[in-house]
């Protein structure tokens, strides 16, 4: 087998530049697998529902490839691959290339990721069992085309049809727009991941984060209502928060600006977004908060799972004048600081004991226990929601301005354990 050196390196970053951003992808995926005496090679992304692999680029190398350069393709072909627990999930789960014996050939799947949040799969077809060094070099090629990934998705369509399994109408298209372009981020001093859970009827929820050189800045909101009015009450209200933030204003200031914005642009005047603002000052692990109106933040400690008390401010835009007021926390080393929204503990959602379930997914990294804690709530109140489940998981290990220990783009000593069986 081949192995990746500074010209393969240039050939395939070449590649990308050259191809169509909607090409690119499958024209690197074909020199890496060149590269590595592959047999086949393809591209699975992970939908936005976390259950499943999409196969988006799937290149034979054996054979008469070279007829299919520069074939025209009329229609966008994606297989759906369910995580059932097998090679692939396990491959995400523990951010580790696996393997897999196939008769004659070999099977190799390695996660794509980038600080943390998994892009997807490479999988290859070899004809010979790969050794560790292989095993090293298909690790950090599949990081590389993280990167391609990240940089032509910027461009094109492509990778988000991809992602989505199911439909969109568009107050759905609406809340896609609010969240964060990447869902997790590793740092030296945390691990952060969010997600959503869509209700039938889109309840307006959001969660957003954002990194500065010394303060995490995060958020979780709750819009009133359903449909396309509850999606742009909370475009006001995140767009007013990331508005106000960028200008350098305090958490007390900025949930003032979204209260006014909300109070005056979005309509009748019960309309109004509930939210949990906060800023984690990096070299100290002080958790600065601003409850409006929301469900307390639980903080995870020794075991031991307790409601952040915070002073009590109105819901963003129920009161035009109101005025906000900042509780804080200080998170020690080991902490896990959760924010959760109401349809985490809806009617149907009653059944599920958060408690207990955030104290059995304690050893997970938030990526997986942010999807583990969505199934939970869907295991007793789906399999559809009657409103928006969205949560934001932090991980805070302090020591502020180390490194990372990561491998092809994930801290492995934060991964989480294989699956049983």
């Amino acid at each position: 087998m081949a192995h990746i050196d500074a010209p393969v390196v240039a050939a395939v970053l070449a590649a990308a530049e050259d191809a169509s951003p909607v090409d690119a992808v499958e024209a690197v995926t074909r020199e890496l697998g060149l590269a590595l005496d592959a047999l086949m090679v393809s591209f699975l992304i992970a939908d936005l529902g976390g259950r499943a692999l999409v196969r988006l680029a799937h290149v034979p190398l054996s054979g008469a490839y070279g007829d299919e350069v520069g074939r025209r393709r009329d229609d966008e072909v994606a297989t759906v691959v369910p995580l059932d627990g097998g090679g692939p999930e396990q491959a995400l789960r523990m951010q580790t290339v696996r393997v897999r014996p196939d008769g004659a050939t070999w099977t190799v799947w390695a996660p794509v990721t980038e600080r943390g949040e998994a892009i997807g799969l490479l999988e290859l077809t070899l004809p010979a069992q790969p050794g560790p060094r292989d095993l090293a070099e298909i690790s950090r090629i599949a990081h590389l085309l993280g990167f391609v990934v990240i940089a032509n998705r910027r461009h094109t369509d492509l990778f988000e049809w991809g992602q989505r399994t199911t439909p969109f109408n568009l107050s759905a298209e609406i809340q896609r727009r609010l969240l964060p372009g990447a869902f997790t981020c590793e740092a030296g001093a945390f691990t952060l991941s969010g997600w959503l859970e869509p209700a039938a009827s889109i309840g307006g929820d959001t969660f957003d984060y954002t990194l500065a050189r010394h303060v995490l800045h995060f958020s979780v909101t709750d819009a009133m209502g359903h449909g396309v009015a509850s999606a742009l009450t909370a475009t006001l209200g995140v767009g007013s928060l990331r508005n106000s933030r960028r200008r350098g204003l305090g958490l007390p200031e900025q949930a003032g600006a979204a209260n006014a914005a909300v109070a005056e642009h979005a309509g009748p005047t019960s309309t109004f977004v509930t939210a949990v603002l906060g800023q984690v000052d990096l070299p100290t692990g002080v958790c600065q908060l601003v409850n409006a109106g929301h469900l307390p933040p639980l903080l995870i400690r020794d075991g031991d799972v307790r409601p952040v008390e915070t002073p009590r401010n109105f819901p963003l835009g129920m009161v035009p004048d109101a005025t906000f007021a900042a509780g804080e926390v200080t998170l020690l080393p080991g902490d896990r600081l959760v924010v959760v929204t109401d349809g985490m503990q809806e009617r149907r959602a009653a059944g599920l004991d958060l408690t207990a379930a955030l104290r059995a997914m304690a050893d997970l990294h938030p990526r997986e226990a942010a999807r583990a804690l969505a199934d939970a709530v869907l295991g007793v109140a789906g399999p559809t929601l009657a409103d928006d489940a969205t949560l934001l998981i932090i991980d805070w290990y302090g020591g502020h301005g180390r490194l990372r220990r990561s491998s092809a783009g994930a801290d492995l000593a934060r991964a989480s354990a294989p699956l049983p069986g």
